[in-house]
């Protein structure tokens, strides 16, 4: 930035005779020195700008351990403080009336959707800023810089208009012990569940457990395996209608009731509260697959810190249904406060944290998916990217079989009872019509 001395600026005041050329040279430079901020050092910037900034993370979460060393660089870099309230997944009940009530909050982060319809009201729209280069961004608009399916997603959520900004991505895959598909001969990641059933089978021979669960993502499972008989509109329309007399509710019934029969799903499925199923079977290699989140290895990474992972899109079923093409993908994501002060300083934060140094170390601190396209995945989920990069369909959160309270209640306790062998597949399917 260029620094105009005050006997310059004095002698372009006061003298008569100077060239308009340097009038509006200078007044251009004042302008400019008025509203920079991306570019500007701490030095250069002189900021009085101050952002509160509530996240969804605990300072403990390696998320949150990042966020507050990112912060204080940020600062110091550009000399805008920054307040971080460190709010858990608690900011689910609080954001709202601190927000109703007119509390200082200049952004805010928490899942994609549910920071678009819980809070959308309040969103500052950030079209005219995304198309801007920041020092991350090497001079490319920061919208071509970043994962270019979370973005479109995100103006597709916000209806045409980006609202919030994706970071921290995830995809729901199935999540693999490597080291067991080795051990029990899998050379071929399974696409069908012909081929599926196959790899239970090998696994099950080594003595593990093909596949296991917890009450947490039962219905994620039953939302997925209906996906793949009858398709995302069909399940969708299920959850809209509360009809379960859909012949697949049978059929999904008579698979999971030979797949305990079988001894391929664990036999603590039906008992396992959250986290159990990823701590006492994952972890300890007695399970080989669950259903799960791109999250997985950095929840479990404590209990088996060298554990080798893999992933691959859920199976394909029947011909009538969706293939491995068809996945749930989404992501946190930054909104900025509409009533703030400060939203070009909110906006470089955001980008601060999502691209270059700081989003790399998210990544690899919480073994996450990175958001710049630069940024490198860590290992233990260079085969969900597969999966991610091959996604044209994209399901909704468990198909949604979790919009409804009672009808997530109602698998959890159906399922449950069915691999316990408590069901077989009709009274499974008869009371799934209850």
């Amino acid at each position: 930035m260029l620094i105009i001395e005050d006997a310059d600026l004095n002698r372009v005041l006061i003298g008569g005779n100077m060239k308009r050329g340097l009038w509006i040279t200078v007044v251009f430079v004042l302008a400019a020195a008025a509203v920079c901020f991306t570019s500007c050092s701490k030095k250069d910037s002189g900021s009085d700008a101050k952002l509160v900034y509530w996240t969804m993370w605990n300072e403990a979460e390696p998320q949150g351990q990042v966020i507050a060393e990112a912060v204080k660089a940020f600062t110091a870099e550009t000399g805008v403080k920054v307040e971080v309230n460190f709010n858990g997944r608690e900011i689910r009940k609080t954001l709202q009336p601190a927000l109703d009530a007119g509390e200082t909050i200049d952004l805010f982060d928490e899942d994609i959707e549910r920071v678009l319809n819980a809070w959308g009201n309040y969103l500052l729209p950030l079209d005219s800023y995304i198309t801007r280069s920041y020092p991350t961004t090497n001079g490319k608009p920061y919208n071509t810089v970043i994962n270019q399916t979370l973005i479109s997603l995100a103006k597709d959520l916000g209806g045409g208009s980006v609202k919030n900004i994706p970071y921290q991505p995830s995809a729901f895959v199935t999540m693999y012990n490597k080291d067991l598909f080795a051990k029990a001969g899998v050379t071929k990641l399974p696409a069908t569940w012909e081929e599926f059933l196959d790899t239970c089978a090998k696994l099950k021979a080594i003595g593990v457990a093909g596949i296991t669960v917890d009450d947490a993502y039962m219905a994620c499972l039953f939302g997925y395996c209906m996906d793949r008989m009858i398709g995302k509109d069909a399940t969708l329309a299920m959850v809209k209608n509360n009809d379960f007399t859909n012949p697949a509710v049978l059929e999904f019934g008579k698979i999971w009731e030979n797949m305990a029969k079988n001894g391929y799903v664990s036999a603590k499925a039906a008992s396992n509260i959250y986290p159990a199923g990823q701590v006492e079977e994952m972890a300890t290699g007695r399970a080989a697959m669950y259903l799960n989140g791109t999250w997985l290895p950095n929840e479990i990474k404590g209990n088996n810190p060298s554990m080798n992972w893999g992933a691959f899109a859920w199976p394909a079923i029947a011909a009538s249904g969706d293939g491995p093409e068809s996945n749930n993908y989404g992501a946190q994501s930054f909104g900025i406060n509409k009533n703030t002060k400060y939203p070009a300083e909110a906006f470089s934060l955001i980008v601060w944290l999502t691209t270059g140094t700081w989003d790399a170390k998210l990544a690899q601190d919480s073994l996450g998916i990175p958001m710049a396209n630069d940024s490198a995945w860590p290992t233990a989920l260079a085969e969900a990217r597969v999966v991610v990069d091959s996604t044209t369909n994209r399901l909704p959160w468990a198909v949604g079989m979790e919009d409804n309270p009672d009808i997530n209640a109602k698998i959890k306790e159906n399922f449950a009872k069915l691999v316990k062998g408590d069901l077989n597949a009709e009274s499974f399917a008869k009371a799934m019509t209850k």
